[in-house]
């Protein structure tokens, strides 16, 4: 229940800024977000029809290249919800990595398997670091719009953690070669 609620919470912010169909939201949620949070079409629709019901979200059907589509828009009871969200206190910050709850257990498999499971996290993470560095250099170009302020101090905090992950990374192989 506590992530469809931050669902809600994410929709209605990414509807703060412009309207958009389930599948923009879902695009949005695949790029923009990908790296702290994501969402499949199956908890994005049932939260979206949840909110109309609640009057937070609007929808208008048009059509385009001959599809039908569904735009959502939010509605000042939305804005209202988000905002009083996003004044209260964070209640949990969390961090979860596979890679880290197999290297905890690394014992039973040994160094080699769980240096590789590092390497395989140390790739991952130098594919995404150029997305997040140039997202902070093309955000901090962008001064038309405030929101943009806040979307690059989110980026430059992925690229502070993103370099230390690598730091780690750099160590840990070191430690298991020993």
């Amino acid at each position: 229940m506590a992530n469809a609620k931050k669902m809600d919470q994410v929709i209605l912010g990414l509807l703060s800024h412009t309207p958009m169909t389930g599948y923009d939201i879902k695009k949005r949620m695949d790029t923009t977000l990908r790296l702290f949070w994501n969402a499949s079409y199956g908890s994005i629709y049932p939260t979206l029809t949840i909110l109309e019901s609640e009057g937070k979200v609007t929808k208008e059907s048009f059509t385009e290249n001959g599809r039908e589509k569904i735009i959502y828009t939010i509605t000042e009871k939305g804005r209202k919800t988000l905002k009083e969200w996003l004044a209260k206190p964070v209640l949990k910050d969390e961090l979860r990595y596979e890679t880290l709850l197999k290297l905890f257990f690394g014992s039973e498999i040994g160094p080699e398997m769980t240096a590789e499971h590092i390497e395989a996290f140390e790739e991952k993470i130098r594919g995404e670091l150029p997305f997040l560095e140039e997202s902070v250099e093309q955000l901090s170009k962008a001064t038309e719009e405030e929101a943009h302020k806040y979307y690059m101090l989110t980026a430059m905090f992925g690229v502070k953690v993103y370099k230390s992950y690598l730091e780690w990374c750099e160590e840990a192989k070191k430690i298991l070669k020993k």
